[in-house]
């Protein structure tokens, strides 16, 4: 390193101090956005959609079901769902509840899921009636099931936002690592931590109303914390990808014409199989494009700029520091 970077590297690049409101949790931003744009879409799922304020109410029935099933702060909850309406009706559910979501991958074998559950202690969790019989199975018999199938609405009269008595010091999530390093464990975030990220976030990239955010990450990752909510506290449209097509290069083209969309995640491995795809220069609806995960290649920026006409932003960060803590243009 040559002498003259230490300064850059250390002071310059550092002096990134924001000062934010820490008093609130985040599903409490989320309410208050639902207040200004209650009638404005949230997410998009096929083709469907949900407004602010529908979402906001599936959400708090399925809070008041969880509270009166003795949710707390600082539970934790699990979660069990394809993506769809449910996922993010559950997510939302379980913080406005005061408790922490702890997402589990449907593909993974029911030892991994009995494990989890064993080691969270879990004995909660939200999920579809199709996948009862597995969770019992990994949980055993004293595991509480909540189904919010969209057939079984549950009692529509719940409609306030549950008053639980939060600080932001309670926990918001529990993910756990993918185990490259060693045996997984759940890292468990704060709401300080995510709402100081997604605050950051949004004083960084500006979402707008008219933004169209595609949420293509399994739950069970991090980077999905910011797809899910950054859109829903700052009034922008949250487009939901079909199960199993995340990673599909053809299929994420085509949902991007279709829906317009202007804010997308790739982890570096995956852009470079969006780019070989010829149709990707025609994603000109594309405004930010933020990659992390993996390290990203000098030539891949160049294959970028080579192919589209929009921001590139370089992230990067541990699970267990609220997603990022490294950003560079």
């Amino acid at each position: 390193m040559k002498e003259k970077q230490i300064p850059q590297l250390i002071a310059q690049w550092n002096i990134t101090e924001k000062i934010f409101d820490e008093t609130l949790c985040l599903h409490h931003h989320i309410e208050k956005q639902v207040k200004k744009t209650p009638d404005a879409k949230a997410l998009i799922f096929n083709e469907s959609f949900l407004t602010y304020n529908e979402l906001n109410i599936k959400a708090n029935n399925t809070a008041h079901e969880l509270i009166e099933n003795q949710v707390i702060p600082n539970t934790p909850v699990a979660l069990y769902l394809e993506r769809s309406f449910e996922m993010v009706i559950g997510l939302l559910g379980i913080l406005k509840s005061g408790g922490a979501y702890v997402p589990l991958d449907i593909d993974h074998p029911v030892k991994r899921i009995s494990q989890i559950i064993t080691e969270a202690r879990i004995s909660i969790v939200v999920t579809k009636n199709k996948y009862k019989d597995i969770l019992k199975q990994a949980g055993g018999p004293g595991i509480i099931i909540i189904c919010i199938d969209a057939e079984n609405e549950m009692n529509s009269n719940r409609m306030p936002n549950p008053e639980v008595e939060m600080k932001s010091s309670n926990l918001a999530y529990i993910i756990y690592t993918s185990g490259s390093t060693g045996v997984p464990k759940g890292v468990m975030i704060r709401h300080a931590g995510i709402c100081n990220r997604l605050l950051w976030m949004q004083d960084e990239y500006a979402l707008t109303p008219e933004d169209r955010i595609l949420q293509k990450t399994p739950y069970t990752f991090d980077v999905s914390v910011w797809e899910f909510f950054w859109p829903l506290l700052t009034g922008s449209v949250l487009v939901i990808a079909k199960p199993g097509l995340h990673s599909d290069a053809h299929y994420i083209i085509e949902t991007i014409n279709k829906f317009q969309i202007t804010v997308i995640h790739f982890v570096p491995s995956m852009l470079q199989l969006f780019l070989d795809e010829d149709g990707s220069v025609s994603c000109g609806s594309l405004r930010d494009v933020i990659c992390s995960g993996e390290a990203l290649p000098f030539t891949l920026k160049e294959l970028f700029f080579e192919k589209l006409k929009c921001n590139l932003h370089n992230l990067y960060g541990p699970t267990e520091a609220s997603v990022d803590v490294t950003s560079y243009k």
